[in-house]
């Protein structure tokens, strides 16, 4: 039976053989830039399949999101920039060096204490590499390189964007001092919203309609617009905020208020469908007694399921 190490070095080799001459045409005309979609395509899919609790299906999933790493690593041997060698050993050089309550001889007894330690060695990294150069090189001298939050990209979701900058941020203290503070803050960013809306062109904001598709739309001054695009987004800073002071995945905990949405909409749907009609034929009256009826079925499945399991 082959080894873990074997495996790994069948799926390197097959790697190069499909970039090699003679290999696959496709693979072989991929860049970095051209992989890139395919990797945030298999990350949410790993992360479908762990909400699933699909774990078939997860296996598949991570061996798609290794050999997006596998390719990359590839590419970048081909260009003499670094190998998979140079990948492995960078990890486990900081898997080493970010747990020395294992491999050395600080003491952490606790998750806590383990945090607290791996947060301070991450800022001694980034301090490290801001001295020579290896963060930030593209923003201003002396701006960048002194930030904390040098390093968060600007390229991942928005909401995970937030939670990275506003966890920077509370490292260095700058957080509120208990939850009231963030429902304050979550209060005053309402209102700040609501004292935009005054100046709405009337009857005020009101839902498209259906299948209007945007015909029909208020016009709304351009100026307007933007000032309210940046009070709904403060709004969405506040709630990651107070994800992160939860210890809660703000784009978890959004993903799974989306699938809540869509399975009660369809369940709607199929009530709908068995008397020969669609949603946007129903009265919102008949649609929002549905709605409540697929709330109250959900519970009674969950009240269900949590009586059925073993004490």
């Amino acid at each position: 039976m082959s080894t873990t190490g074997e495996r790994f070095e069948r799926a390197v080799s097959i790697m190069e053989r499909l970039r090699a001459p003679g290999g696959c045409p496709w693979d072989r005309e991929q860049t970095f830039d051209s992989i890139k979609p395919y990797t945030l395509e298999e990350t949410y899919e790993v992360l479908e399949a762990i909400d699933n609790r699909d774990w078939p299906e997860l296996a598949g999933e991570l061996g798609d999101l290794l050999l997006q790493v596998l390719f990359y690593a590839e590419m970048a041997k081909e260009q003499s920039s670094f190998s998979i060698d140079d990948v492995l050993d960078r990890l486990s050089t900081k898997l080493i060096n970010r747990h020395p309550h294992v491999f050395g001889d600080v003491k952490a007894d606790t998750s806590a204490e383990v945090k607290r330690n791996w947060e301070a060695i991450k800022m001694e990294e980034r301090k490290k590499r801001q001295a020579e150069g290896g963060e930030g090189d593209t923003a201003p001298a002396n701006v960048e390189k002194r930030s904390i939050l040098a390093g968060v990209s600007s390229a991942m979701p928005s909401l995970l964007e937030a939670y990275k900058l506003s966890s920077r941020a509370a490292q260095a203290g700058f957080d509120w001092p208990n939850v009231e503070g963030l429902f304050d803050k979550l209060h005053e960013e309402t209102g700040e919203l609501r004292e935009q809306l005054k100046e709405f062109p009337a009857p005020g904001p009101r839902p498209q309609g259906r299948g209007m598709a945007g015909s029909g739309r208020t016009a709304v001054p351009e100026d307007l617009q933007s000032r309210l695009e940046d009070e709904v987004g403060d709004l969405f800073f506040v709630l990651v905020n107070i994800a992160r002071y939860l210890s809660l995945d703000p784009e978890s905990a959004l993903r799974k208020t989306n699938r809540k949405f869509k399975r009660r909409f369809q369940w709607m749907e199929d009530r709908l469908h068995e008397t020969g009609r669609s949603a946007d034929q129903a009265p919102m009256d008949e649609l929002e007694s549905l709605w409540q009826q697929a709330k109250a079925q959900e519970r009674d499945a969950e009240r269900k399921q949590t009586a059925e399991k073993p004490a």
